[in-house]
């Protein structure tokens, strides 16, 4: 059965593992066993290939969205607080505000990364944030 199971899945097909009640990607085999890896990586397990099967739409959709959900968290970060005396932070805040009582999440993050942005480049120091170094605009010399 072993053999057979190369011939029905390629590397990196996704399929489905009952045992685990996982869905994974195909890397090959070792002896007896099937190597999965979790979509979006991780460490792999061995599983019995005789029962797996190609993952259906569903269950693909859904370990994507697991993958992406757990990407998101790890990355999110709490919405900056604005420097104490500082006008513009006050206004960027505001907007900020102004678009959450809208329920308005574009702009609530726009105003956020606004807010970002002019703490790294005028409060680097006094917040101990890596300092604002402008990026030249590579299409500025194209004329």
């Amino acid at each position: 059965m072993t053999e057979s199971i190369e011939k029905q899945f390629e590397k990196g097909t996704v399929v489905y593992d009952p045992a685990s009640d996982s869905v994974g990607e195909y890397q090959g085999k070792a002896g007896p066993y099937a190597l999965l890896r979790p979509l979006g990586g991780g460490r792999e397990w061995e599983t019995r290939p005789e029962s797996l099967r190609p993952a259906t739409p569903g269950e693909r959709l859904g370990a994507g969205i697991r993958v992406a959900d757990s990407r998101s968290s790890q990355h999110s970060q709490e919405p900056p607080v604005p420097v104490r005396d500082c006008a513009a932070c006050a206004d960027l805040a505001g907007l900020r505000d102004d678009a959450r009582a809208r329920r308005d999440g574009s702009a609530e993050t726009d105003a956020d990364v606004l807010l970002r942005r002019h703490q790294r480049r005028y409060h680097a120091p006094l917040l101990g944030l890596e300092e604002y170094a402008p990026v030249p605009d590579a299409s500025a010399g194209a004329e």
